[in-house]
């Protein structure tokens, strides 16, 4: 967990560069504390006056990206109304996931970082930080789904919840389903959210 001392304090945004180097490179258990104490030039008392552990450096490390994708995506949204304003459910979908990707252009090293972390799925760090960053994803979707269901652009005869379990499901994974190097590709991995949604909206009958 990230204690209760977190703040700003001198040289921290070299300590967030540090770290994502040091995680984009290698896994949460391979990566070095020391090498990211190092390289940020601080020392280890200021550190673990500000994080209890590795783990907690990690966790802020993946709530800072989360927070400034959303940030992104809001900001872009707000640029261009016409996303809010469509009404098909699966065409908004489309466009967000669009403005991830423009995310993961501008920031590459954040988009690297979640790569890395959806190689960890087998490990316990991944189901901590799940557990701290699915709630926030959750509600996103969710609130997209009720949305759509309200305003006629999802199936009515479904329950709300399976509907948010199964689609919230697949939203949220997509990273593990489309996680070989030739998806890292721009031009792929718009070709892929584009297949994927459609796979959603229409399933595979005929």
């Amino acid at each position: 967990m990230i204690t209760s001392q977190e703040k700003t304090f001198e040289r921290k945004s070299e300590l967030i560069e540090a770290a994502l180097d040091e995680f984009n490179r290698k896994t949460f258990s391979e990566a070095s504390l020391n090498t990211i104490i190092k390289q940020a030039g601080i020392s280890k008392g200021t550190f673990y006056y500000h994080f209890e552990n590795k783990e907690a450096l990690y966790l802020f490390l993946l709530n800072h990206a989360f927070n400034a994708k959303w940030e992104f995506i809001q900001e872009k949204t707000g640029q261009n109304p016409e996303i809010l304003e469509q009404k098909d459910f699966f065409e908004k979908i489309k466009s967000q996931a669009r403005l991830s990707l423009e995310f993961a252009l501008a920031y590459p090293k954040y988009y690297q970082l979640g790569r890395m972390f959806s190689s960890e799925k087998d490990q316990e760090i991944y189901k901590t930080a799940q557990g701290m960053l699915g709630k926030s994803s959750e509600s996103l979707i969710n609130e997209l789904i009720s949305a759509a269901i309200n305003n006629g652009s999802i199936r009515e005869d479904i329950p709300i919840d399976f509907i948010q379990k199964v689609l919230g499901h697949f939203l949220l994974h997509f990273n593990e389903i489309f996680n070989f190097p030739e998806d890292g590709e721009l031009e792929k991995m718009i070709a892929n959210l584009n297949q994927f949604v459609d796979f959603l909206k229409h399933g595979l009958s005929r």
